[in-house]
């Protein structure tokens, strides 16, 4: 990346750029999963876990009343392996795949070619744009999406508030902080976030996100399913990273070759949801998510008949997902639904 002599961007746009230039965005140009990725996620280290989205899916369907005409929307499908799995059960069921209108949100697309690859179904339709999508009834489930848009942070020094931005100095990249008006940025996300608070880390795009699906769901019924690391705390911390080949590296250096993430803050997005009426809002760590959908009782189904090998993969995956130390704990759930059900499975 090139930034003219005293130029100065916004961290977003920064990450943006490294993330989804293009011509040498992370996201546009590499294969970010498997072994030879820089990471792995849930549905790529056990097919389980795709499997339990795809029965508490099913679930979140029959109490919606079973609807003729329904939309499942997976935002940011990565290399396509959990809906790959999903159709694969939803196939078991006849009445809710011929209900199901199945919608993949991608912005790369390099990831797109690979999860047209890997799923390989005539039933899916791939859009860039949620604004066109059918007003029915919808599920829309993000797993580790949120934490791959472009954050902005501010820090306050003698009641002051900064934003952090990127410029050039000595030929180098370097963070710099740039005095702002706090108040014109609660004004424009119309939510208190700054109160008592020393640091900020919040997304524009991933409020955008939340608003267009939040307004979607209270008008047409459904819900939000996300799974991602991150905390709930009112609290809010610099939890910026960049990933590179499996190791943590300096945000400003392996542009385009990095993967730049955060945590995400879970109590923002609950007080997001809370400006809408008529949404209930559940939250849990995969752990219990998992645990209370039945994952382990399947695993014991799956092993059955398995060489000791075998089985011993099978445990050894599942513990990756449930254990605390592991992404059992790290990782949390959260349903925003509308209030017009009592759905609470997995919670």
């Amino acid at each position: 990346m090139t930034l003219k002599k005293k130029h100065k961007i916004p961290l977003d746009k920064f990450i943006d750029y490294c993330l989804y230039d293009k011509k040498d965005g992370y996201y546009m140009n590499i294969n970010p999963f498997g072994s030879n990725g820089d990471f792995t996620t849930a549905p790529n280290i056990s097919r389980l876990f795709s499997e339990m989205i795809a029965i508490w899916t099913i679930s979140f369907w029959e109490n919606q009343g079973s609807p003729k005409r329904f939309n499942l929307i997976e935002l940011g499908a990565g290399n396509g392996e959990m809906m790959k799995i999903m159709i694969e059960s939803f196939k078991r069921f006849p009445s809710f795949m011929s209900s199901c209108n199945i919608l993949i949100h991608e912005k790369s697309p390099n990831l797109i070619k690979k999860q047209k690859t890997n799923i390989k179904s005539k039933n899916i339709k791939w859009i860039k744009n949620l604004k066109k999508i059918n007003n029915l009834p919808s599920i829309f489930l993000a797993n580790e999406f949120f934490d791959a848009i472009p954050i902005k942070q501010f820090v306050k020094d003698k009641g002051i508030w900064f934003e952090k931005f990127v410029t050039t100095s000595n030929n180098k990249l370097t963070f710099i902080n740039k005095k702002i008006d706090i108040k014109k940025i609660k004004n424009q996300i119309d939510i208190e976030f700054s109160k008592k608070q020393n640091f900020i880390e919040y997304s524009p795009l991933g409020f955008k996100y939340l608003n267009d699906i939040f307004k979607f769901i209270r008008k047409n019924s459904g819900g939000l399913l996300i799974i991602d690391y991150g905390y709930f705390s009112k609290k809010m911390k610099d939890t910026l990273q960049s990933i590179h080949k499996k190791k943590k590296s300096k945000i400003l250096e392996n542009i385009g070759k990095s993967d730049i993430t955060y945590n995400i803050n879970f109590y923002f997005i609950k007080k997001i949801a809370k400006k809408f009426q008529e949404l209930d809002v559940y939250y849990t760590t995969q752990k219990e998510f998992l645990t209370k959908l039945g994952i382990q009782q399947r695993a014991e189904i799956l092993s059955k008949n398995k060489s000791f090998i075998q089985k011993a993969d099978i445990f050894f995956r599942l513990k990756r997902l449930i254990n605390e130390k592991e992404m059992g704990d790290l990782f949390k759930v959260m349903l925003i639904k509308s209030s017009n059900n009592n759905f609470q499975i997995g919670f």
